[in-house]
């Protein structure tokens, strides 16, 4: 078969022949029945979307500014537009923003270097009134199971290694310029838990808060949004990043981690009440807890791949915090 010479499909040759699932939308993961009379399969998939990550990636840029600028107010009601607000919500939708596109970037450059069919990010913008972060992250549609286990080990793992080269440095930039908290009776406030290796960071860094609360500025809030992500993300079940690690590990033995875990986190939402996380829990139920296979499992790591990512199940227990944040009457 000849590919033709103005189709806006890319073609990938395929061994077999007659009728084949491909896919059609890569947004919808429709399937459509393709059958050709001789020569080569091919598998037709449709030019990466382009006008919908930009305006998500514009709008939550918005938001992120918003929610910056916002930051130091709060208690206030909306921002009063000075000079320090516009600011503050510059910097931190700039290093929040960084952090996002460094993880982002991690996934699809390794999708691309590949050739594993994937979209540009789906960046996630939230009005600041719904949420003081701005953002619930961003994500990317990926064809995994094309990918043999070598290849989806990569692919999961650069994200929030990307990610955290870029949310380390920022935490420890906000960390040096933080202010020790001084609590004013009969004042609201809104207390970020810290993950545990900004605590070490903070004990590290600004020995003299170790223990203590600091205020937030927006570096430090950046950090600690980047280290909430790349922690989630990392969670050993179903196609998150830490799904797809365990099982390019553990292959199939990854089904007994995935379903503890959920067994865990459900015994958790019901203890503490934390039923903020019954959606997240819903939709990792509705993905499906257990990994699909790759296109190859036989595909082996190597040493080097095995012990970085034996190294990375520690990632969600560093940077995850469970209760991210609670409000309350300062007494």
């Amino acid at each position: 078969m000849e590919q033709p010479q103005h189709s806006p499909l890319e073609w990938h040759a395929s061994p077999e022949s007659g009728k084949i699932p491909v896919l059609g939308d890569l947004s919808h993961g429709e399937l459509v029945q393709a059958e050709v009379l001789d020569g080569p399969q091919y598998e037709e998939v449709e030019e990466r979307r382009i006008l919908l990550p930009v305006v998500l990636f514009v709008l939550t840029c918005a938001t992120t500014f918003w929610a910056g600028a916002w930051m130091s107010q709060r208690a206030g009601g909306f921002p009063r537009f000075g000079v320090e607000s516009w600011q503050d919500g510059l910097i931190y939708m700039l290093a929040v923003m960084g952090i996002l596109v460094a993880h982002e970037m991690g996934h699809f450059l390794q999708a691309v270097r590949y050739g594993v069919p994937a979209s540009l990010p789906f960046f996630i913008p939230v009005p600041a009134f719904f949420s003081p972060l701005g953002t619930m992250g961003a994500v990317i549609g990926l064809q995994g199971s094309q990918a043999n286990r070598k290849e989806l080990f990569d692919i999961g793992l650069s994200g929030p290694l990307a990610g955290l080269i870029v949310a380390l440095p920022v935490t420890a930039v906000g960390i040096l310029l933080g202010e020790k908290y001084v609590p004013i009776s009969g004042t609201e406030f809104q207390h970020y838990a810290d993950p545990l290796i900004v605590r070490w960071m903070i004990a590290w860094l600004r020995p003299e808060i170790a223990g203590g609360e600091m205020t937030l500025n927006p570096l430090l809030l950046a950090g600690w949004v980047g280290m909430l992500i790349t922690g989630l993300n990392m969670l050993p079940v179903s196609q998150l990043d830490g799904g797809h690690v365990i099982y390019a590990l553990f292959g199939k033995k990854s089904y007994f981690i995935a379903r503890m875990f959920v067994m865990g986190a459900i015994a958790f939402i019901v203890i503490s009440n934390q039923l903020s996380w019954i959606l997240m829990l819903l939709l990792v139920m509705m993905i499906g807890i257990e990994h699909p296979p790759t296109s190859d499992d036989s595909v082996e790591l190597g040493p080097f791949r095995r012990a970085l990512g034996l190294c990375s199940l520690a990632i969600p227990v560093l940077c995850f915090t469970p209760i991210p944040y609670t409000t309350g009457i300062t007494h």
